[in-house]
């Protein structure tokens, strides 16, 4: 995707809500995930308290960042794990590569990593010979169809029983028309295991990396992260370093809102501890920067660090659950991908801050309380006052600076406007006019709240003096 050319939000949305049950399928599947959440969480009574004091340790880490991420890397490498440091994209893809070189890999399996998708590291170990196979069943079916995870935690939510039919019966030889899931699931399954037994190396994402023992934790339901890890010779991690937390017991905070946040289970059916290689194998791990040192130092963008990548933002995100993925051309879409991606490049994701309705139902179900839609408010700001907004629509704000700054124009505009709605609709009621697309209008006011107000006030003074 690094390669394409960006394609707005709002035309890529345009584009996906051509397909209205499709639409419509997507936003209640979402939801469903979210009332999970929902329901999962109120069966926990300190629910709130476990939200603040996770918020509360991540504010921890990234106030003192410096200090953890050096007494991680000594521990770490106490451990036996080979530690390394990248500081962009360029620099983490290239470590990886030469790891895979030494060892003469030219396949190699991956579990799920959202650090690797930002980083477009498949890709270019493809441009260098290396086959990439990801493990993860909603990452093995978008990478089978050559597209993107619309979602960093149920990848594969775009897509219906039927078009992984499809796609299986192109790549696997299933049974044409056979979509039922219990048989999909285990031609995968059977089509992976041959990769997990025969690939020297494998890679995995973080989750949670503990700075007080070195080890770090891998959250799969699917257990594709243990296979890979456990039977190749040489294991590689990647992390953006805002992963960390400082201690172990930490852990039980963060491992109850996960999954219950992400999709409203418990906890996931594995949370793996890695601390030190086998005797014979290699574990690497590698802490990436990224950008990420960029936004540390935001001080009103900063929480976004916090994210432990669960998801529940997209779930009840009434946008992103009705424009899908895809339509934020990120590794990270929907609301907090929305105020991370600017952050890399303002100019390339100037539209993301803007496809949201600023609800805040963001914000309520973040599990560690990031602000998120307080965040995409401040972007905005900073957006326009940076230059990054469309000419079109930087006169069109001017413009209604100037009219709202003018009792009198702003009172001779909203007459001539009802005017305008009233007897000349097609003036305003046009392609040109996005408020209009599958929005259904209210009747035209007669007068305008102001003049409602005067007249009424008039009449209930005349009525006191009767």
């Amino acid at each position: 995707m690094s390669s394409e050319k960006i394609i707005q939000h709002s035309e890529a949305a345009a584009k996906f809500n051509k397909d209205v049950e499709r639409v419509n399928w997507h936003d209640e599947t979402l939801w469903f995930v979210r009332a999970k959440r929902d329901r999962s969480a109120h069966q926990i009574a300190d629910w709130e308290l476990l939200r603040e004091t996770a918020s509360q340790i991540k504010f921890n880490v990234l106030s003192n960042i410096h200090d953890y991420l050096v007494e991680f890397e000594a521990n770490a490498q106490r451990n036996g794990v080979i530690v390394h440091w990248a500081a962009d994209a360029k620099e983490h893809n290239e470590i990886v590569h030469s790891i895979l070189a030494k060892h003469d890999v030219k396949q190699m399996v991956k579990s799920k990593s959202m650090l690797t998708e930002e980083c477009h590291l498949n890709d270019y170990l493809a441009e260098k010979g290396i086959e990439v196979i990801d493990s993860d069943l909603g990452e093995y079916i978008v990478q089978l169809r050559k597209e993107p995870p619309s979602h960093i935690v149920l990848p594969a939510i775009h897509l219906k029983k039927e078009d992984v039919s499809e796609t299986f019966h192109e790549h696997l030889g299933t049974e044409k028309g056979n979509f039922n899931p219990q048989y999909l699931t285990e031609s995968a399954r059977q089509s992976l295991r041959n990769t997990f037994l025969t690939r020297k190396a494998a890679l995995t994402g973080v989750n949670f990396a503990v700075a007080e023992t070195g080890e770090f934790v891998v959250c799969t339901n699917e257990g594709n992260a243990d296979m890979g890890a456990h039977l190749a010779d040489v294991h590689i991690a990647c992390m953006g370093f805002e992963k960390l937390i400082p201690k172990r017991e930490h852990l039980g905070v963060f491992l109850r809102l996960l999954a219950r946040s992400a999709t409203g289970q418990p906890i996931t059916t594995f949370s793996s501890h890695f601390k030190k290689p086998r005797d014979g194998k290699e574990m690497h791990i590698v802490i990436v920067d990224n950008g990420r040192s960029k936004q540390l130092g935001r001080e009103e963008f900063r929480n976004s660090l916090k994210c432990i990548r669960c998801g529940a933002c997209m779930n009840t995100c009434p946008v992103y659950r009705r424009s899908g993925g895809h339509s934020y051309h990120n590794a990270v879409a929907g609301p907090i991908g929305s105020i991370l991606a600017p952050n890399l490049d303002m100019s390339k994701n100037a539209d993301l801050p803007f496809a949201s309705t600023l609800c805040g139902s963001c914000t309520n179900v973040c599990p560690v309380k990031i602000d998120i839609h307080d965040q995409l408010y401040k972007w905005r700001q900073v957006l326009v006052k940076e230059g990054h907004t469309p000419t079109a629509k930087t006169v069109a704000m001017k413009t209604m600076a100037t009219v709202l700054a003018n009792p009198t124009v702003f009172n001779i505009a909203g007459k001539s406007g009802r005017f305008v709605m009233k007897n000349i609709p097609g003036m305003v009621n046009n392609k040109m006019n996005k408020w209009y697309d599958q929005r259904e209008m209210p009747d035209v006011p007669e007068e305008s709240f102001r003049e409602w107000y005067k007249k009424n006030s008039r009449e209930s003074k005349e009525k006191g003096n009767e």
